[in-house]
């Protein structure tokens, strides 16, 4: 198979391009696109075949469910059933944008979508090539992201073309995502309301129009039915090895600067995923650095994550240090990231340790 590369505009894409693409989603084939968050990877959300095609390409387990893909709010009520209120508020607020909520499946919705399971999730994209492609196809559009299973989320084109070339019918190019990092997903079935993965839409945002929202802390091993897409232990991962560093800055800086040290003094190629502030402390290192803008603008940091990310892999380095940034708003979303990219493993710093202990 050749994967078609179509060039669009991210605001105002041709609807000659938008027609090709939707063709193919009617016809049971696979398209990426751009959404605001990552490129997904889309298909009829209602052919049982062709959703199975997603699995396929991507290499991606049967018991890690799919996000369906809307273009009106209305259209929530051909996917889910017994829909609360509370569904109707968040999508008053928050759609379309970075928010997806699990609610019981309409019979329509093909098992293959939900691994099974008795919930679906939902969002309404931003992006106006996935709105219109979800239109243009007249049909629900189920869609993870657009990468072979457990790899980096591709926030470009070429991302896509890299994991996936030769495996699916069409790539929509329509630039850079502009949030970088995937949507919150957020569980109504349980009272209150259950952060299943932390994403676009913080904690405190949805909280402020919630009231309180519990965050489900744990990690789903490998082979194990999901709740939520992106729940398994190594999730975003790069081929290179990531290691994350928690706890107060200074000595975790001190720490990865030890180990960095000792890496190279072994002959490896050292990565180093740093915020503008922690760049000083290694000037010193002959390391590859990437930046992922200031701690102060978390917004920027999550948009270069999984490019960062991808950027250090072409650079052929095999260890790949950073530090956790905290909770606070998109930082909760890049701490989850991060913590599934080192398959769970976070080392704890502080003084006496200097990064030996581990969670």
């Amino acid at each position: 198979m050749k994967t078609i590369v179509l060039k669009v505009n991210p605001q105002h894409p041709d609807p000659a391009s938008i027609a090709r693409a939707a063709a193919i989603i009617r016809r049971g084939g696979l398209v990426a696109f751009p959404t605001e968050t990552v490129y997904g990877l889309g298909a009829d959300a209602l052919n049982a075949q062709a959703v199975l095609g997603i699995f396929h390409a991507k290499e991606r387990p049967a018991h890690d469910p799919l996000i369906v893909h809307i273009a009106d709010p209305e259209q929530l009520r051909e996917i889910a059933v017994q829909i609360p209120d509370v569904a109707w508020t968040l999508a008053q607020e928050f759609w379309p944008g970075p928010l997806t909520l699990v609610l019981y499946k309409a019979p329509q919705v093909p098992s293959e979508v939900t691994a099974g399971g008795n919930t679906v999730a939902v969002r309404l994209p931003a992006h106006p090539v996935a709105r219109a492609l979800i239109r243009q196809a007249g049909t629900p559009i189920a869609a993870p992201s657009a990468n072979r299973f457990g790899h980096v989320s591709p926030t470009r084109a070429e991302h896509v073309l890299r994991d996936l070339g030769g495996r699916i019918d069409l790539i929509l190019d329509g630039g850079s995502t502009p949030v970088g990092v995937e949507s919150t997903v957020l569980s109504l079935i349980s009272s209150p309301p259950v952060i299943l993965r932390p994403g676009g839409v913080s904690r405190e945002a949805l909280a402020h129009c919630l009231g309180p929202v519990v965050l489900r802390s744990e990690i789903t091993a490998r082979n194990q039915p999901a709740l939520s897409p992106g729940m398994t232990l190594k999730h975003y991962a790069p081929s290179a090895t990531l290691r994350l560093y928690a706890g107060e800055r200074a000595t975790a800086l001190r720490a990865m600067h030890r180990v960095a040290e000792q890496y190279l003094r072994a002959g490896h190629q050292v990565g180093l995923l740093l915020v503008d502030e922690d760049v000083p402390a290694f000037r010193d290192l002959p390391a590859v650095v990437q930046n992922l803008g200031s701690v102060t603008d978390m917004a920027t940091v999550a948009h270069r994550l999984f490019a960062g990310l991808r950027a250090l892999d072409e650079a052929g380095v095999t260890v790949i240090l950073t530090r956790d940034l905290g909770t606070e708003g998109l930082a909760l979303a890049i701490r989850d990231r991060l913590t599934r990219a080192a398959a769970g493993q976070v080392i704890l710093v502080d003084e006496k340790t200097q990064g030996d202990s581990r969670r």
